[in-house]
Formats: structure tokens, C-alpha cells, sequence
């Protein structure tokens, strides 16, 4: 099955590090679909992160680099339209609403639900 994390407030936390993690160990493949642009620009250079903080993260999991995608503020719903994932979670409840709104069958859960975790084990 196919995955999809945030990671500002979301794979960023350690419990859903765990979690993630323990998908990928099982043979799950794991992305991470963040908001953030890939590369920091102009006036955003010096005042923002180079995504270091992602990289490691990611590489901790076990999520392959190519299964990272910075939407560049974009929604996450149109690159997550029609690519099969089962759930994407997120502390962004617009673009969860998106997600919902799409009419894809990839379920938007909230990590700000206190069952978040139970969320995404029904859909496994």
C-alpha cells in the first residue's frame, strides 16, 4: 500500500515517526508530500530552512528521496490525485478538505485527531 505523510507538524513529530517507520518495515511504501518549496529562494534563503531538518527525518523512516515531493505551495491534493494512496495525514485542515474534495479514494485523516493513528489502521 501507498502513503502519504505531511511533514511540517506532522512526520515531523516523533510518534508519527514511529508510525511511519513501522509502515515502511512492513514493505509499505511511505512518502512525504509537504507544502515547502524544494529549493529556498531570493528573500526566503537566508530566513528559511534548507530541508535538512526533512532529509534526516526522512532517512530515520526509510523514506527513499524520490518519495519526497515539495508542492511549492501548491495543494497537495493535485499531485495527490489519481497516484493510489490508500491515506494522506496532516495537521492542515484546508488541505485535507481538498483532498476530501477531489474525489480521489485517498482518505485525508487529521494528526490533530487524538485517533489519528486508529484512523489510519482501518484504512490498512
Amino acid at each position: 500500500m501507498k502513503f502519504s505523510f505531511d511533514y511540517d507538524a506532522t512526520l515531523s513529530r516523533v510518534d508519527v515517526q514511529i508510525f511511519a517507520k513501522n509502515l515502511v518495515e512492513k514493505g509499505h511504501e511511505v512518502w512525504i508530500v509537504t507544502s515547502r518549496p524544494d529549493i529556498y529562494t531570493g528573500e526566503m534563503q537566508g530566513s528559511q530552512p534548507d530541508n535538512s531538518d526533512l532529509y534526516e527525518v526522512a532517512a530515520i523512516v526509510g523514506i527513499k528521496p524520490e518519495h519526497i515531493h515539495f508542492t511549492c505551495y501548491e495543494l497537495k491534493a493535485d499531485f495527490i490525485d489519481g497516484k493510489g494512496f490508500t491515506f494522506h495525514l496532516d495537521d492542515d485542515d484546508i488541505e485535507l478538505r481538498y483532498i476530501q474534495d477531489s474525489g480521489d479514494s485517498c482518505i485525508p485523516i487529521s494528526v490533530v485527531a487524538t485517533n489519528w493513528r486508529e484512523q489510519c489502521c482501518k484504512t490498512i
